[in-house]
C-alpha cells in the first residue's frame, strides 16, 4: 500500500460483455465500476475503498494528518480511511462502526455506536488521551429524495461534530462529509465557532455527479 494516491492513467472505456441479463441499473454500476481509475488505483495499491483517496486528496491540500497523531474514524468500514490514517504516519487509530471491520495492522476497530454512552471515554483510553484528528465519512442509507436525504446526512455530520467536541485536544482537526443543499451554511457557521480554520472541498476522487463535499475544520477552541 502507498502512502500517495498513484491514479492511473485514464484508458478507453471497457466495454461491459455478457451483460444483457443483468437490470439496466445493474449494467450502469457494473461499467462505472469498471471504468473508475479509482476504483482500480485502489485495488491495486491495497486500500479497501476508493474512498481512501479523497482523504489523501484532502490532506495533501491541506495538511490536517500530522505524523504521531492520535486519530478517531468514525464510520469506518470497510477501513480505507484508516488504512490511509496509518500510512501518514498515525501513532495510534481507533476506527468505529456499526458494521463488523476485518481487522487492521495497527488499529483498534470497534463494532459499535459512537454515541453509546461512554463510548468517548472509551475511545480516549484506547488513545491514551484526546484526540488530533476526527475523520468521519459517514453517510446514511438514501431514500432517493434529495431534500430528505441532505437532511439525514447532515444530522449525522452534526452528531459527528458534537462528539468530535468531546474527545478533541486543543488544535485538533476534524474531517467530515457534507452533502450541498442549503443546510450545510449552518454546520459551517457552528464549526467557525469552534475552530480556527474551516474549509470545503470536493476532492478530485468525489464523482462529479455526486452532491458530496467535505468539511476540513483545524486548530480546535475547546469551550
Amino acid at each position: 500500500m502507498t502512502n500517495d494516491p498513484v491514479i492511473p492513467a485514464r484508458r478507453d472505456a471497457v466495454r461491459l460483455k455478457n451483460a444483457r441479463k443483468l437490470a439496466p441499473s445493474s449494467q450502469r454500476w457494473l461499467s462505472r465500476q469498471l471504468n473508475d481509475p479509482y476504483v482500480q488505483a485502489a485495488k491495486t495499491q491495497g486500500y479497501r475503498s476508493r474512498a481512501a483517496f479523497k482523504l489523501l486528496e484532502l490532506d495533501d491540500k491541506y495538511h490536517f494528518l500530522p505524523k504521531d497523531a492520535r486519530v478517531v474514524d468514525l464510520g469506518a468500514a470497510p477501513g480505507g480511511w484508516t488504512q490511509v490514517a496509518l500510512a501518514r504516519g498515525a501513532v495510534k487509530v481507533v476506527g468505529i462502526d456499526l458494521l463488523p471491520i476485518i481487522p487492521i495492522a495497527g488499529a483498534d476497530l470497534i463494532e459499535g455506536d459512537f454515541m453509546a454512552e461512554g463510548m468517548d471515554i472509551r475511545l480516549k483510553e484506547l488513545l491514551g488521551g484526546g484526540a488530533d484528528l476526527v475523520l468521519s465519512d459517514m453517510a446514511p442509507n438514501t431514500t432517493g429524495h434529495v431534500a430528505t436525504d441532505h437532511i439525514r446526512i447532515m444530522a449525522l455530520a452534526e452528531l459527528a461534530l458534537d462528539f468530535a467536541t468531546q474527545v478533541l485536544d486543543p488544535g485538533g482537526a476534524f474531517v467530515a462529509k457534507l452533502f450541498q443543499g442549503g443546510a450545510e451554511r449552518g454546520m459551517l457557521n457552528k464549526l467557525k465557532l469552534r475552530f480556527r480554520t474551516v474549509r470545503h472541498a470536493k476532492p478530485p476522487a468525489s464523482r462529479k455527479d455526486s452532491k458530496e463535499m467535505y468539511v476540513v475544520a483545524t486548530g480546535f477552541r475547546p469551550e
